[in-house]
């Protein structure tokens, strides 16, 4: 599903990875990482993609936002478990969206 996003300026965390084999304890984390984002102050929407690369573009309204979610307790301990098992790679890239345009039947 494309995420409905308000008129930008808004910002957008990239987030690319390579899992691992290791499977364990990832889809309720998963799970509960989005839980806890769509809670946050300043969270606006997701999109989410793995074909063996996995992408996910959170969207927010500030950058003080995307630091609160950084620093949240259980997103700290996912980001942990995703270094020790989940994740033989990862990038998480922000950028500042300035325009956004798209098209729906």
């Amino acid at each position: 599903m494309i995420a409905k996003t308000p008129k930008p300026p808004y910002y957008a965390v990239i987030f690319s990875n390579l899992r691992t084999e290791k499977n364990e304890g990832y889809l309720e984390m998963a799970e509960r990482m989005e839980e806890l984002a769509t809670k946050q102050a300043g969270y606006l929407g997701h999109e989410s993609v793995r074909d063996g690369l996995g992408i996910t573009i959170s969207y927010w309204e500030s950058l003080d936002a995307i630091q609160a979610w950084k620093m949240n307790a259980e997103h700290l301990a996912a980001q942990s478990l995703g270094r020790e098992k989940w994740y033989k790679a990862f990038k998480t890239r922000i950028a500042l969206v300035e325009r956004d345009y798209g098209f729906e039947l």
